[in-house]
């Protein structure tokens, strides 16, 4: 079985509607960074040198490879990455292995059966 992580890096007000999203689409489990920070095209205004920019999560999915482009575009598609401006990237990359998803493996397994039918 090939996976893919996903990394998707946006406000904290967004995190809980990405990984919701993301696990209605095959994802079966999340790592969620907090206090992340970032910059885009426009760098953040500050107030007396400090920023004024809310906090960034950053958030990991190890997801069946058959899932992941479905779920990249959810969230981006749920967050409004394309809309709006500041409201976050995600993208993917190949793993070439990794342990301890014996169990999300049974589940995926499960899944992709499910859908064959």
């Amino acid at each position: 079985m090939k996976f893919k992580l996903i990394i998707a890096l946006l406000p904290d007000g967004l995190t809980d509607k990405a990984i919701e999203v993301a696990r209605s689409h095959g994802a079966t489990g999340s790592t969620v960074i907090t206090s992340a920070s970032g910059e885009g095209l426009k760098p953040s205004k500050t107030f007396m040198g400090l920023s004024v920019v809310g906090q960034r999560d950053m958030i990991l999915f190890i997801v069946e490879e058959h899932h992941s482009r479905k779920i990249l575009e959810a969230i981006a598609t749920t967050c409004s990455f394309d809309e709006k401006p500041g409201n976050g990237v995600a993208f993917q990359v190949d793993i070439e292995d990794a342990v301890g998803l014996i169990h999300q493996v049974e589940t995926i397994q499960q899944d992709i059966s499910k859908e064959e039918l």
